[in-house]
């Protein structure tokens, strides 16, 4: 039986704030090695903590089971008045695709309105201005931005939550108000792939 052993390796590319990366370039170099080396998967990102990640890409994921049976989709609502730090609990086993919805109570300038994890990495900013009444729908899931059911441009990543807590910073505009809802489906490790 063939034993395939994965080591993460991360780097941190400090590039002015100001500036657009608009590409990335990766060479792979080794020395002095004996044997099959496997390069898989780059991951890029804001800021400068690791996120969630799946451990090998041998295993699958599937929706998270508690005994015997899966756990349903997990929400999160509240209201947030300029900025809030929200923390979802997710008692998954690994990351999960995080859905967000955003119900303006004030209307809201375009880029009013910016989602991030943590400290402030894998931020989006919503580049159409909002009204009351209408809906933002950022969804993991689907992979689509959405406002009030039609496609909408944003700036920026869809969003995660971590396994365990995860922390998710909501910014509107100054003294404006939105409720919010999050919905995810917790993951597991699931079977190896065929």
């Amino acid at each position: 039986m063939l034993s395939v052993s994965f080591t993460r390796f991360a780097e941190t590319i400090h590039c002015k704030e100001e500036k657009r990366v608009v590409s990335i370039t990766v060479k792979l170099l080794l020395e002095d090695c004996t044997g099959t080396v496997y390069f898989t998967d780059i991951q890029a990102q804001e800021g400068d903590r690791l996120t969630g990640y799946t451990i090998n890409t041998e295993t699958m994921l599937e929706k998270f089971r508690q005994n015997n049976s899966i756990v349903p989709v997990r929400f999160y609502n509240g209201v947030v008045r300029s900025s809030e730090t929200i923390i979802l609990f997710n008692l998954g086993k690994t990351s999960a695709g995080l859905d967000c919805h955003i119900y303006p109570i004030q209307g809201m300038q375009a880029g009013g309105i910016e989602l991030s994890q943590g400290a402030g990495a894998h931020k989006v900013k919503f580049k159409d201005s909002i009204n009351p009444g209408d809906t933002l729908s950022l969804l993991a899931s689907t992979r689509q931005c959405l406002k009030n059911g039609s496609p909408s441009e944003k700036e920026g990543f869809f969003q995660y939550t971590a396994a365990s807590d995860s922390k998710h910073v909501v910014k509107l505009e100054d003294r404006k108000s939105a409720r919010v809802l999050f919905e995810f489906q917790e993951m597991q490790e699931g079977s190896e792939r065929p």
